[in-house]
């Protein structure tokens, strides 16, 4: 019998190793009960103590309980409280317990569900998941599921599929000739089209002057009246939520119309497209069904934990195409193997936590999330209205609100304000010009007397704005 390294010894699970996992699962829990009343940004001592993790590569072995008081210690106040109810910055959800549980116990797991015989329960949670997406949001029987990092990687192979398909019906095989001398396809999106889609174009290599852009009204819509004639060698590309004011494109009247001239339609709802399945909210989508492909998190809107994206596809012979693997050591089955529909064979099962939110909420608890979302965002808007000074640019139609104050000058001392209390944290942006302080509620755990504990932050921070603009 082969004798163990001393290296090997340390490692095994032993009884100490025992102690160190249950050790590191109640720091965890820890944070966790007192998430929700700590400063929602680091303090400034706790980013001055990062310093305790500069040091030249270690030269040997750490024991493994001093790793975890390293993180405990130094690395757990320098977090930001995006698991809390008061995190109001970028569009962050927060984490559903049975989420994040499911995410620490699969974490022991460690699957790889590239394959169905890497994974079986991989293969079978994500075939699950896809026909409950389906029924999610009304979307065609024929939609494939691609479960990835987020809505960034959604949209990158939304369009991959996209272009494969598009190029085909003009008998170009995009895996054999490349995308060299390839007829020309034409980019359509809207002028408040997000970053990750402007990159994926980049990726792609399409490039961002071959795009044909359409103005948009004063919420960040598509104009439908300015979209150009269409046709098969069209890509247009829409979005259910505007990262600023959270709008809508009107997607009942645009996608029969591009559908019907042979246009591929893709949809970036990274945390919008859950109004589709909220019964009050659901007419924000309405018309989502004659699109192509759609991409969404589950890490926003959902509340799963971070690493969640998921892209739907009603090509699925397209997405495989454009993703397309093969080796002589794969061994697939007549079952899912996962690796056809993403980029990636060596990802993890985020599926799990995923599966496990969903089915902890089911389709009740899904709508009352979200919906609930929503009338916090409306909160925000009428207590902010009604405090002088505040002005609320936007149509609060799902979870976004964009504040402005009376110059650009105490727009910004007033965002900087709110986040030097540390009380919530929202950050900024740019809407016509002018400068504004976004607001995103996106966790199960903000209540009503968060949003007004938050409020009377911005008042204080406010007061604060105006009286350092007079002086200066």
């Amino acid at each position: 019998m082969k004798k163990e390294t001393s290296l090997q010894s340390q490692l095994y699970l032993d009884s100490s190793n025992e102690e160190l996992f249950q050790k590191a699962q109640k720091l965890g829990y820890e944070y966790l009960k007192t998430v929700f009343d700590r400063n929602v940004f680091p303090t400034e001592k706790a980013l001055a103590d990062l310093v305790h993790f500069e040091e030249a590569m270690p030269a040997s072995p750490t024991p493994a309980e001093e790793v975890i008081r390293l993180l405990n210690t130094y690395g757990s106040p320098a977090t930001v409280a995006t698991m809390g109810a008061r995190y109001f910055g970028f569009v962050s959800g927060g984490a559903v317990p049975a989420g994040l549980a499911a995410k620490n116990l699969a974490t022991f797991w460690d699957q790889a569900p590239a394959m169905q015989v890497l994974s079986p329960i991989g293969s079978a949670l994500e075939t699950l998941v896809e026909s409950w997406l389906i029924e999610l949001f009304n979307l065609p029987k024929s939609t494939v599921a691609g479960f990835v990092s987020g809505t960034s990687m959604a949209n990158f192979c939304g369009l991959a599929a996209a272009r494969f398909r598009q190029l085909s019906k003009l008998g170009w095989d995009m895996n054999v000739n490349g995308v060299f001398d390839a007829p020309k396809l034409r980019i359509i999106t809207g002028r408040h089209a997000h970053s990750t889609i402007l990159k994926s174009i980049t990726l792609l290599g399409f490039g961002k002057n071959n795009i044909e852009w359409v103005d948009v009204d004063d919420q960040g819509r598509v104009r439908p009246e300015l979209i150009p004639d269409l046709d098969d060698r069209c890509i247009l590309i829409l979005q259910a939520g505007n990262v600023n004011s959270g709008s809508f494109d009107n997607f009942e009247n645009i996608c029969e119309k591009a559908k019907n001239a042979g246009a591929w339609i893709h949809i970036d709802g990274a945390f919008g497209l859950w109004a589709g399945a909220v019964a009050k909210l659901s007419h924000l989508t309405n018309g989502i069904e004659h699109a192509n492909s759609w991409a969404v998190d589950g890490h926003k809107t959902l509340n799963t934990p971070y690493d969640s994206g998921i892209l739907l596809c009603n090509d699925e012979e397209a997405l495989q195409s454009a993703l397309h693997m093969s080796g002589s050591y794969i061994v697939t089955s007549d079952q899912r193997d996962g690796m056809f529909y993403t980029p990636e064979m060596s990802r993890r099962a985020r599926i799990i936590e995923l599966w496990a939110t969903i089915k902890n909420l089911g389709k009740q608890g899904i709508d009352e999330m979200v919906y609930g979302m929503c009338q916090r965002a409306q909160q925000f808007a009428e207590e902010l209205s009604s405090i002088k000074g505040f002005t609320v640019l936007n149509e609060v139609v799902f979870n976004q609100v964009l504040l402005q104050c009376e110059t650009d000058d105490i727009t910004q001392k007033t965002m900087e304000g709110v986040q030097e209390l540390r009380e919530c944290w929202v950050g900024g942006s740019l809407w016509n010009g002018k400068k504004v302080i976004r607001i995103s509620v996106c966790s199960w755990a903000t209540t009503a007397n968060d949003v007004s504990r938050s409020v009377r932050s911005f008042e204080k921070a406010h007061q604060m704005a105006q009286h350092l603009s007079a002086v200066q």
